[in-house]
This record gives structure tokens, sequence and C-alpha cells, in this order.
């Protein structure tokens, strides 16, 4: 079995002295492991970074096999985020959620935004609301898609400021006014792609991305949220005043 892609570095472990089990979220064969023999030397240390682009050409007998990597690097881009602490823990969260993914399962639409959303992360301003929406479409392509176009009791496509904690769908002002204390707010950023967010709609976003994928994709694994995510947010906050 052998295929070349090109893929980012989400993760990467010493494998006995020198080698490394390196995870990558690949263009089209989804997040893959592999083995990359000398992946902790000095040559090959700085390109198995987190938020890096390589080209990768994956080696194994079996398909089942963990396989082997033979890589070159394309873009090195890890570097860039020392610049800026929201940078720093944005990368490590970004990983974390490329990681939910099914292993070997292709999301090629979700790589070119990771991509993108990578190229531009030290630029907070830029960052802040493409990451909260991006945390949207995990959900999506997890299975788990918030209905955000209509209010689930009226119909109406217009004045959407909650999302029910229940149904995951959005809900319009007058027909949430009684339940208000009970419901998520709905930044209007977060259903405009263009718009940025103002006032707390940047903490209103992650902590209505949170709560779902808290309670559909990490509680069922046994799993929380690591500090990263965390200190992104509290991080971007500090970058971003006027959102705080």
């Amino acid at each position: 079995m052998q295929w070349t892609d090109e893929g980012i570095v989400i993760g990467v472990r010493r494998h006995g002295e020198a080698s490394a089990i390196l995870e990558l979220m690949t263009r089209e064969h989804g997040r893959h492991l592999g083995m990359v023999r000398g992946g902790f030397g000095t040559r090959m240390k700085p390109i198995l970074q987190t938020g890096n682009s390589v080209s990768a050409m994956w080696r194994a007998r079996l398909d089942e096999h963990l396989g082997n990597y033979t890589i070159e690097p394309m873009r090195q881009r890890a570097s860039n985020f020392f610049g800026a602490s929201h940078a720093i823990y944005g990368v490590t969260h970004l990983a974390a959620l490329m990681r939910l993914l099914p292993e070997r399962d292709p999301h090629e639409g979700l790589y070119n935004i990771f991509q993108r959303i990578l190229d531009r992360l030290e630029d907070a301003v830029w960052a802040a609301p493409m990451v909260a929406r991006f945390e949207l479409l995990i959900l999506t392509e997890l299975g788990f898609g918030l209905d955000l176009d209509q209010c689930a009791a009226t119909g109406e496509t217009g004045d959407l400021i909650y999302v029910s904690p229940k149904s995951g769908r959005a809900v319009s002002r007058l027909a949430g006014a009684p339940y208000a204390d009970r419901m998520l707010r709905l930044p209007a950023f977060m259903r405009d792609d263009a718009g940025e967010p103002q006032g707390r709609d940047l903490e209103d976003g992650f902590a209505l991305t949170g709560f779902f994928l808290s309670r559909h994709v990490l509680e069922p694994r046994g799993q929380v949220f690591a500090d990263e995510r965390m200190h992104f947010i509290a991080a971007l906050t500090r970058a971003l005043p006027h959102v705080a």
C-alpha cells in the first residue's frame, strides 16, 4: 500500500530513541498516523511541528498497518505562532478539534478551511470569528450540526438571537423571551460569514459551540476540553479589548 498526499501536522510523539509517530490531517486521506524514522532528529524535528504543512508519502504492507511516512516540508508556519499568545494556544486547540474526526475519514472542505485559518492565525481580529465558526463546522461534520436558519417555534428567519439547548435550533427574540434565562445566546456573527463579534459576542459564540461539543462529542467519549481552548479564548479577549 502506498499513497502521496499533503497534510498538516496535528500531533507527534516520540517512538524509540529518535523516531516519531506522526499524526497528519491530510487533504484526501483524512486524519492519518504513520511512523517517521528520525522524526526527533535535528533535521526533521523543526518540520514536524503542529501547524506545519508537509508533503507525505505513506507506505505499509497492509492498509490497516501503522505504516511509515516519508516527509518533505511545504509550509513551516509554526514559528510564526510564537509572536502571539492566542496563536500558540489556537494552533493546539485547532489540532485537538481535528483529532475529534474519525481516523482515515476524508474531510477535504474542512481541511481547506483549517489550512486557511492557520495561514492567518496570528491576526486575532480575523481569526477570532473564524475559529468560533470552525467549531460549528466540526459539529456539522460529526453529525451534530445546529439549525440556525429559522426559528424553531415560528419558522421566522429574522431576529434570531437564541439557540435552544435541547434541540440545537435557533429561536427568535419574541418566541424565546419567556425562556431567555434557559437559552443559549446566538451572536449574529455565527450566522454571518462576514460578520465580526461585538460586545460579548465572542464569549457567547464559544459558549454556544462549547456546550454542544461537550454534550455530543466530548462527554460520550469521556473527554473534556483541554485547557488550551480556555487559554485561547482568554488570549483573544486580551488581544481584542473591544469584544471583551
